[in-house]
């Protein structure tokens, strides 16, 4: 159940989060999934951790395919600033002025060096045109140079003949990319969607012109210098699903006749779409029980019954009555109340229950919003809620929920697609959207969306400066307390803070660097590593430099630990693998697996608040195959406590030593497991907490023997030294592996101390 609490601040904690508002968004939302809105401070700009922050996005390959030629065709979603091709694609200007977008951020991340050069090329060569690529070198980013080339620029309201027009220039600029890969000699070059974010080129014809370009391309050219690899590349969600989109259509033997219509379709109207930072609002005509976004909006009856009203009908009837049930007897919020999806092509439904309060349909939307972006979704499509039964006017509830979002959209600092989907033949209606997202382009035309937008907040609803407050948006009571508890701590600490986490020991040269920057502030910083516990004392100076320098520890671990995820990822998958997929489903509290857990847990003290299965295809492949390695028949059903932070990586790419090292490692330096609650309980003695987590695993014991400490490996065989025992044991309750992909998660086990 999703939580939103709001913490105001006052004297100090004001100054400590304008001096690092950035850092600790980012680790709200890493440990524990937590959207952190900060209001009424004014946060300071400090460009030297700007350039220190690592790439948040995780690198994540979506497609793959190749051409007759041999060329292969991959989709991306990446930071083009941290990609290792030969050559990464800028979409450049007439005169490679690299003011903003991704020009900017190539530019800034690879150095002064690039604009130099630029800057030599256009005093030899003249003004580039429209279609034209020019090679330069990289700087210090990880590819080999940068290809500059400049698609068409068009306005925010082109019209479909402008767009028209248009198309061959993009065709022309994405030729002139692979005519200098060809001389180049390159066997990798990463393209992004050139021409669709400043210069407003129609995302999804955008996708289809690029992908055919590249396909016809490596159908007639001469065989000459053949690439390896085409990689399209983007960073934000939007366009990837294009890319992925127009790949499978066009190459997989599909006429791209059919997609170019749909294309052109989409195209048609600009003002159907509109990006507001990293939020993406689009219109269309359509059922909404068709929707295939993760979250599917539903405006229900007072009573929750769906029989009643038009959407609710129609999404009973293609749902299933499994839908009305789970309505009947599910918690109610504020505004919302959430069920699964049943047979729609949604994970889940947000029923929302307006009352004829005008107010109540403007909070209704933004609760929804929050509700995603506090979860793993990134798309939501809503109706037009109010124009029936509520007879609220047209033009009144398409501004009301255009308001909604851009009030959102401005606070938001993560990628989602928002849908609002009207029923093709209410024709009214959409033209009451398309008006009033066609003001909505028009003010964020006027505010560009960058740092101003944020700024000016009040451009859209007029309001008083609010009071300085982080409001915390959570997909649970559990992690919403969490994150305040924790951050409490951080700004109301004594003058010291301990940050425990055994991430530290993988600190290389820049993060020490950075410690090292902390202590020349006046502060001192210690590390400790102790029993198998890794743990870092910041003390010293004034109290608000000691919180500060606290946060940034914080920070430089949720990169490190962002970066283990992927690079375990990648290791876990063969190359023909997209990427790692999970779910954690709760587990219904009157079923049979509900009841037996909570009958264990209660003899120990522990109330289940919540109990989630684990769905992890490619963690079990690995464990089966190690079962097979071992040649062990048998597994064990053992627990293991550990920080929540750590719930959602054990879920992604299973477990490791870093997650919860126990008390004391006196049989080894593995990974630990107990056979009972009680055990675990003793294993892992952490200080009072509200919330415990456990993990339920299939543990792969094979063949054991007693474990002593400092075994980094279990020790060779009596019989025969050449082999390895399988794990080691702390008696009958403890076992210990050296490999996480002897055990699997099974579920994710939250608890409160009776």
């Amino acid at each position: 159940m999703a939580c939103k609490l709001d913490i105001p601040l006052h004297g100090a904690s004001v100054n400590i989060v304008r001096q690092c508002g950035s850092a600790l968004s980012d680790v709200l939302q890493s440990k524990f999934g937590c959207v952190a809105i900060i209001e009424g401070v004014d946060l300071a700009r400090d460009p030297t951790t700007a350039q220190q922050k690592k790439p948040t996005v995780t690198q994540e390959k979506r497609f793959t395919a190749a051409l007759p030629s041999g060329v292969k065709v991959t989709v991306w979603k990446d930071d083009l600033t941290n990609v290792r091709a030969d050559a990464v694609v800028n979409a450049a200007n007439f005169k490679l002025q690299h003011w903003g977008g991704l020009a900017l951020a190539l530019s800034q991340a690879g150095g002064p060096q690039i604009q130099k050069e630029c800057d030599d090329l256009i005093t030899l060569n003249g003004d580039l045109r429209t279609g034209d690529a020019v090679v330069s070198a990289a700087g210090s980013l990880p590819c080999k140079m940068i290809i500059h080339a400049v698609g068409p620029h068009l306005s925010k309201f082109a019209l479909k003949s402008d767009v028209s027009q248009a198309e061959p220039l993009l065709q022309k600029a994405i030729v002139s990319i692979l005519d200098r890969v060809k001389e180049k000699r390159l066997k990798t070059v990463a393209i992004p969607a050139i021409s669709s974010g400043l210069f407003n080129f129609p995302l999804p014809l955008c996708a289809d012109t690029i992908v055919s370009t590249v396909k016809h391309y490596y159908e007639n050219s001469s065989q000459g210098h053949l690439p390896e690899e085409i990689l399209l590349v983007n960073n934000d969600e939007p366009s990837v699903r294009e890319m992925e989109r127009a790949c499978r259509s066009i190459l997989t033997s599909q006429p791209p006749t059919k997609t170019y219509s749909m294309a052109a379709a989409a195209a048609k109207n600009p003002a159907t779409t509109v990006q507001i930072g990293n939020v993406l609002l689009t219109l269309k005509s359509g059922k909404i029980e068709e929707q295939q976004t993760d979250v599917i909006v539903n405006t229900a009856s007072p009573d929750r019954d769906l029989s009643i009203g038009l959407i609710s009908k129609a999404l009973l009837k293609k749902a299933g009555v499994g839908l009305q049930n789970e309505l009947n007897i599910a918690l109610h919020q504020k505004y919302v109340t959430i069920t699964k999806g049943y047979s729609l092509q949604c994970k889940e439904v947000y029923h929302t229950f307006c009352t004829e309060a005008r107010e109540n349909l403007f909070h209704s939307v933004l609760e929804c919003l929050w509700l995603v972006g506090s979860s793993h979704h990134t798309s939501i499509a809503f109706p037009a809620i109010g124009t029936g039964g509520l007879r609220f006017s047209k033009k009144e509830v398409a501004q009301i929920m255009s308001d909604a979002v851009a009030d959102f959209a401005m606070k938001f600092p993560k990628m989602l697609d928002i849908h609002f989907v009207i029923f093709p033949s209410d024709k009214d209606t959409f033209k009451a959207f398309e008006e009033a997202i066609r003001s909505l382009q028009q003010k964020a035309s006027h505010l560009s969306f960058t740092q101003a937008a944020f700024e000016h907040r009040d451009y859209f609803r007029d309001s008083k400066p609010p009071a300085p407050q982080i409001s915390l948006s959570g997909c649970s009571e559990e992690s919403t307390r969490e994150a305040e508890r924790w951050l409490c701590g951080i700004l109301q600490s004594s003058g010291s803070i301990t940050v425990r986490n055994n991430f530290i020991q993988h600190f290389g040269e820049q993060e020490l660097r950075q410690l090292s920057r902390l202590t020349k502030k006046g502060v001192l910083v210690e590390e400790c590593f102790e029993k198998g516990h890794a743990d870092i004392t910041v003390r010293g100076g004034s109290f608000e430099d000691v919180a500060v320098a606290g946060l940034q520890v914080e920070a430089m671990l949720c990169n490190i630990q962002r970066e283990f995820v992927g690079e375990e990822e990648r290791a876990m998958l063969p190359p023909s693998t997209q990427n790692v997929t999970f779910v954690r489903k709760s587990v219904d509290v009157s079923s049979d697996i509900f009841s037996d857990r909570s009958s264990v847990f209660r003899k120990e003290m522990l109330h289940i608040l919540k109990l989630e299965k684990v769905e992890n295809r490619t963690l079990r492949l690995m464990f089966e195959e190690k079962k097979k390695q071992l040649q062990c028949c048998t597994q064990k059903k053992m627990f293991q406590r550990i920080p929540a932070q750590f719930c959602e990586m054990v879920s992604h790419i299973g477990f490791h030593t870093e997650y919860a090292p126990p008390a004391d490692p006196a049989y080894g330096e593995g990974i630990y497991f107990a056979g009972t609650v009680r055990k675990a309980m003793e294993v892992w003695k952490e200080k009072s907490e509200e919330y415990l987590y456990f993990v339920e695993a299939q543990v792969l014991t094979g063949n054991s023997t007693l474990g002593i400490p400092g075994l980094i490996l279990p020790p060779a065989l009596e019989t025969n030294p050449q082999m390895m025992y399988d794990s080691v044991s702390g008696g009958p309750d403890i076992s210990v592996i050296f490999s996480g992909y002897q055990a699997l998660p099974m579920y994710i086990i939250t608890c409160r101390l009776v």
